[in-house]
């Protein structure tokens, strides 16, 4: 081969090469995930991320993970949905109600994954065993076990009467939660009062509270208060206030007591309807799993920092005590 022939040649395979990436790189599987917070954060995306290693996939290698965060912003998750779309995302994970039907008005057509609180009654989904449509997912159904948030707190405040509630009234899965948590207060002789818990009225809502006679407060599953679960339980250390949460991981923060699913545990297990939608597998085919595991856990060392003597009853009833 002459010089000139074989300098052409390699030119052309070096210029070939990039190509060659590229199309190796548009071919890969591509998630598209979204949550309400902040980078680095959630729970949700991190046990996704450990449900999808387990399952074999190298973020970057044979899969391409594009996630947004919409900063503690609800108002930007259509925005960031409509970005991850245009993305041409092959399956679209969406972390609680809100995002999923965000997501679910944005496209009918690119499958969806979800965890919600009430798919069925949010009309996310037709039922529970023949989803339909394009999405499917965890259904956490916590308005079945909010019930339970007072009257622990009641097992560990005999006295309490007067509860605060921070919630999201835009989100129907927490309106859920939030009636069924205002028909167990009518049974146990307490006062329920509600504020708003999202990033733009936290702060308003929490001085609200600080100015109530309140003996108890208890924070909703919305994703938007996962988020803000850290500036949750640094005012209710600095306000000496007996606080419940619905994300598990808050006790382990700090926070005195939680009764909830484990949302690592869950997301990592979501990770397999990702796989199968990835394997060919259609949403309207995937029956919604319900979300059935909830756990007692308690700090004791905020109790008595609180000044709180917990009875030996709902000790024995804890899944887990942290000393």
């Amino acid at each position: 081969m002459k010089r000139r022939e074989f300098i052409a040649l390699i030119g052309g395979a070096a210029a070939a090469w990039p190509l060659r990436v590229g199309a190796q790189q548009a071919a890969l599987p591509r998630i598209g995930y979204i949550w309400v917070g902040e980078r680095g954060t959630d729970v949700a995306g991190a046990g996704l991320r450990k449900g999808l290693a387990e399952l074999g996939y190298e973020i970057g290698r044979n899969v391409i993970f594009e996630d947004r965060y919409a900063q503690n912003d609800s108002a930007s998750v259509p925005v960031l949905i409509a970005e991850l779309l245009a993305q041409k995302v092959d399956v679209l994970v969406t972390v609680g109600t809100f995002a999923t039907l965000a997501a679910r008005r944005a496209t009918s057509t690119v499958p969806i994954v979800f965890a919600s609180g009430d798919p069925v009654k949010a009309g996310i989904v037709t039922s529970l065993n023949r989803p339909g449509g394009n999405a499917t997912g965890i259904s956490i159904l916590s308005s079945d076990y909010s019930a339970k948030w007072l009257e622990l707190m009641k097992d560990m405040l005999p006295k309490l009467k007067h509860v605060a509630v921070l919630w999201n009234p835009e989100n129907p899965a927490i309106a859920a939660e939030v009636e069924q948590m205002k028909t167990t207060a009518h049974a146990l002789g307490v006062d329920l009062s509600t504020f708003i818990g999202n990033s733009r009225e936290i702060d308003q809502s929490l001085a609200s509270i600080a100015n109530g006679a309140f003996d108890g407060l208890a924070v909703t599953t919305d994703p938007s208060l996962e988020a803000l679960t850290s500036k949750v339980i640094s005012f209710a250390t600095e306000h000496r206030l007996p606080t419940i949460y619905p994300f598990s991981f808050a006790v382990e923060r700090g926070g005195l007591m939680s009764y909830a699913i484990d949302l690592f545990d869950m997301w990592r297990h979501t990770a397999s309807y990702v796989d199968r939608i990835l394997k060919g597998a259609k949403p309207a085919d995937l029956p919604v799993e319900q979300a059935t595991r909830v756990e007692l856990k308690i700090n004791l060392k905020t109790a008595r920092t609180l000044g709180i003597v917990v009875p030996p009853s709902l000790l024995a009833r804890a899944d887990e005590v942290i000393e």
